[in-house]
């Protein structure tokens, strides 16, 4: 079974970095200037969590579900 990840993303925490869509292997976040990340390919994320490790604000969380 392949790991998936249901992704949660504060926006009252997130400063807009964008150091977790840097890190994604899978592309699954994007950001606009100015705007918070958003998950928009959700379906390719592998539950790897490295946005989640990597975001400095805890902003986002990455919750991993067998699918």
């Amino acid at each position: 079974m392949a790991k998936k990840g249901n992704i949660t993303i504060r926006e009252k925490n997130c400063k807009q970095c964008g150091i977790c869509v840097y890190f994604c292997p899978q592309k699954v976040l994007t950001q606009e200037v100015g705007h918070c990340p958003v998950a928009a390919n959700p379906e390719a994320c592998i539950g790897c969590k490295l946005c989640e490790m990597r975001c400095p604000d805890f902003a986002i969380e990455v919750e991993v579900v067998q699918g």
